[in-house]
């Protein structure tokens, strides 16, 4: 009789979490996306994605960039995808990190009928879309009550293989609220005209917003019949820019006190050894730079300890001990307890 067939290990199915990273300062991010992040086996994320969010992560995460515009290769949305089943396939716990929020303009949908036809679960967690974090960093209030009762979302960046556009320009310009473009830096020239063409009045308050909530944020206040110069002269603006269209754009500067901030747009290095910078940059980020950790210094024990404990055994004979830094206190410490030693030694 023919053998019997080798049995085959069922497939072990991970999990992956679709995490809205925020607009950009790493602390919009949620706190579930950062459970999620400290989870995760593999992170695949945007090149949109502050790096600083990855901090997150537990020790030893693939973390994985899916390309970025003018250095690397973007990766289709198909080999996306494809990675994200492999993975979990694999049995990995993934953490699929996006800009804004999953589920605005960021093809989260495809993503997720991805991993349906692959029985993975998978779970979305919201994160904080840059048109909501415009209203803070930037001072726009989407909604007022004088002027704008409701807000549209729209992609200035339509999918190349639409026929036709599914915008209807004449409603838009209708539209009794705050529109909010985004993705439309290549195509600005075609949606400014045609909202202007369907009847939209040049003259209508814009704000383009770049870089929304990171440090080197910027804001330009024009007209709707500006935007598009606005943007590409004398150079073409560097994505991510979102534009605000109403009344609300009208006059900002009063409540932005994002870019009022005393060390807004400055940039500050932080050389602290690994796992001490963040003390002193939260304060430096809570004053508007941007902080780069780049630990130049790491405290290590001494290869003997022969002279030190011959030292603390004659603390005695001292009128003063004194320390350069807060990693000279803690290592006499330690080595004072470790030696048989307490603080009674310096009395």
């Amino acid at each position: 009789m023919p053998d019997a067939p080798e049995s085959v290990p069922p497939t072990v199915a991970g999990r992956v979490y679709l995490i809205g990273a925020g607009p950009g300062d790493p602390g919009y991010i949620t706190l579930r996306g950062v459970e999620c992040l400290a989870q995760a086996d593999v992170v695949l994320y945007d090149y949109l994605v502050n790096p600083a969010i990855l901090q997150h992560t537990r020790p030893g995460t693939d973390l994985i960039c899916l390309g970025h515009h003018g250095r690397t290769r973007i990766w289709s949305q198909e080999e996306i995808n494809q990675q994200l089943v492999a993975l979990a396939q694999q049995g990995k716990v993934i953490a699929r990190l996006k800009s804004g929020d999953p589920t605005i303009f960021a093809r989260a949908a495809e993503e997720l009928d991805a991993l349906a036809s692959a029985d993975i679960p998978s779970e979305i967690v919201p994160g904080v879309t840059t048109a909501v974090a415009v209203g803070s960093c930037a001072g726009i209030p989407l909604t007022h009550r004088d002027y704008a009762s409701a807000v549209a979302l729209i992609t200035g960046h339509e999918d190349g293989g639409k026929e036709t556009t599914a915008l209807d320009y004449p409603a838009l310009a209708r539209f009794p609220g705050t529109l909010v473009f985004y993705m439309g830096v290549t195509t600005v020239r075609q949606w400014t005209s045609e909202l202007i063409t369907a009847g939209k009045p040049a003259e209508t308050p814009a704000a383009i917003v770049r870089r929304c909530s990171f440090a080197d944020q910027q804001t330009i206040l024009c007209r709707l019949d500006e935007v598009a110069q606005r943007m590409t002269d004398p150079e073409k603006m560097r994505p991510p820019v979102v534009v605000v269209v109403g009344e609300v754009a009208r006059a900002t500067n009063q409540h932005d006190w994002f870019q009022q901030r005393p060390l807004f747009g400055k940039r500050i290095v932080v050389t602290r050894p690994a796992g001490q910078g963040e003390t002193l940059a939260r304060p430096l980020r809570e004053l508007g730079a941007e902080v780069l950790l780049q630990p130049a210094i790491r405290i290590d024990p001494p290869a003997d300890w022969a002279t030190v404990d011959a030292e603390l055994a004659h603390l005695g004979r001292y009128d003063w001990l004194v320390f350069s830094s807060a990693n000279g206190v803690r290592t006499f410490l330690d080595r004072l307890l470790a030696t048989g030693r307490d603080m009674r030694a310096l009395g």
